[in-house]
């Protein structure tokens, strides 16, 4: 085999090599993509079927059940407009409580109930997630426009 063709077959194994890991690297990045969205959102039926995804806003006050029996809990999750139910099992962060801000991730069920593998809580009065912040921002304005919640 002449030099160069030796070349050319090292050239082109490098090219497939560096082709096969930017195609790993694209489908790790593509399956750990979690996207937002806002209580509204879900009930207009934007999100994705089957997939994991987040949703935040305030927990409603009065809507947090806790099971005494295990570390279930079920509580709402609302943007002022809709509200999304969710349940939870594990232990939640100490911050969560009613009327503050937090992202739950999981899946959405084909009851309409969102299942939490994951809820994260506002950390102090100041700081709301910026999704949920700006969901909240976003359903204000909608529900000043239309004359009142739903």
């Amino acid at each position: 085999m002449k030099p160069r063709h030796r070349r050319l077959l090292v050239i082109m194994f490098a090219l497939l090599a560096l082709g096969a890991a930017v195609a790993l690297v694209m489908n790790a990045f593509r399956s750990n993509l979690v996207f937002f969205f806002s209580p509204t959102e879900v009930h207009q039926g934007t999100v994705p079927q089957g997939t994991a995804f987040r949703i935040g806003g305030l927990v409603r006050e009065g809507s947090v059940v806790r099971d005494t029996q295990s570390l279930k809990i079920s509580f709402l999750v609302t943007d002022n407009a809709r509200d999304v139910p969710v349940d939870y099992t594990g232990l939640l962060p100490d911050l969560f409580r009613e009327g503050q801000g937090v992202v739950a991730q999981g899946k959405l069920g084909a009851d309409g109930r969102f299942t939490a593998t994951q809820v994260l809580a506002k950390h102090d009065e100041n700081y709301m997630p910026p999704e949920a912040a700006e969901a909240l921002a976003r359903t204000a304005k909608t529900v000043v426009q239309e004359g009142g919640p739903q």
